[in-house]
């Protein structure tokens, strides 16, 4: 079992005994801010069983029908937990108003007050170790759940404050204003969830500073080529495809050209995890005829001597 898989796993197991001890504690103190919150790891325990099942399948090697790997579905695993989450909240709020118009009494204030600050405490934990692991093995999926359980500590936070203050001033009615100041946080996390996952599923660029990195290791060799470009860069769950036409002096060996294209390669794949390069190579005649390069006849001088 890989890093990825084993800590998705542990998500699951701490989701499930904080969702069975909030329930309990909610549907016995009556409190609305409780159950939402039971409702909120439910939806993380969904996210967590969607991630442990999209990173498997995301280690998967390239095959016949999916010649790019299997990458792209950590991507999908994110915009379902982005949906689920957004459900949730609306659910929230609804049952946050019913109780506003039709309030109960809350019992038990002190116990669900402890539960909330155990469920924080927890949820701070695994996620700081999710989110670790996610940043180095480069996992959307994974990082999609820390950020749920992040919010979990958040929202945990504000319910048990909530309660806290309750206890002190004995007004009922803030129990469901906190439920739906959690709902809100929750939808919030729902947008930036989404936008996160959903964008390399239409294919857009990696990010400016990685751009940059390549960027400077092509430049290490413009003494031997005439110039670069059309680079072009995607993302797919963990992995990053770039690809770029790369010019040269037209009498240089094939094999020359294709050392240094290696070099290239081998210095973006090191400083990029996951990436894979493909560099086409130009002749320099051909590009700066139709480019009005003159450079070509140096670096070809340059390269001869």
């Amino acid at each position: 079992m890989n890093r990825k898989t084993k800590f998705a796993r542990l998500s699951i197991l701490s989701n499930s005994v904080l969702i069975i001890l909030k329930l309990i504690v909610g549907i016995t103190t009556g409190s609305v801010s409780i159950i939402s919150e039971s409702i909120h790891s439910t939806m993380d325990l969904t996210a967590a069983i969607i991630a442990f099942f999209s990173v498997r399948i995301s280690d998967k090697p390239a095959d016949e029908m999916h010649p790019y790997g299997h990458g792209k579905i950590e991507n999908v695993s994110g915009v379902i937990e982005g949906l689920l989450i957004f459900v949730a909240s609306i659910w929230i709020i609804i049952e946050a108003i019913k109780k506003i118009i039709y309030p109960e009494e809350i019992v038990s204030i002190g116990l669900g007050f402890i539960v909330m600050f155990i469920s924080s405490g927890v949820n701070f934990l695994v996620s700081k170790k999710l989110y670790k692991v996610a940043k180095e093995e480069d996992s959307i999926a994974l990082e999609a759940d820390a950020l749920h359980l992040k919010a979990d500590v958040y929202t945990s936070l504000g319910v048990g404050v909530g309660l806290l203050l309750m206890l002190i001033t004995k007004l009922s009615f803030l129990d469901p204003v906190v439920a739906i100041l959690v709902a809100i946080f929750i939808l919030k996390e729902a947008v930036e969830l989404l936008k996160v996952a959903f964008a390399p599923l239409m294919d857009v660029k990696i990010s400016d500073e990685e751009i940059e990195i390549i960027n400077g290791i092509i430049s290490k060799y413009k003494s031997v080529y005439c110039d670069f470009h059309d680079l072009r860069t995607r993302r797919a769950g963990p992995n990053k495809y770039i690809d770029l036409h790369l010019v040269f002096p037209e009498d240089m060996a094939i094999k020359s050209a294709h050392d240094i294209c290696d070099e290239i390669e081998e210095g973006i794949e090191q400083s990029l995890k996951n990436t894979n390069v493909m560099i086409h190579i130009e002749s320099c005649t051909h590009y700066c005829r139709n480019s009005g390069c003159k450079k070509f006849e140096i670096l070809t001088k340059e390269w001869l001597k």
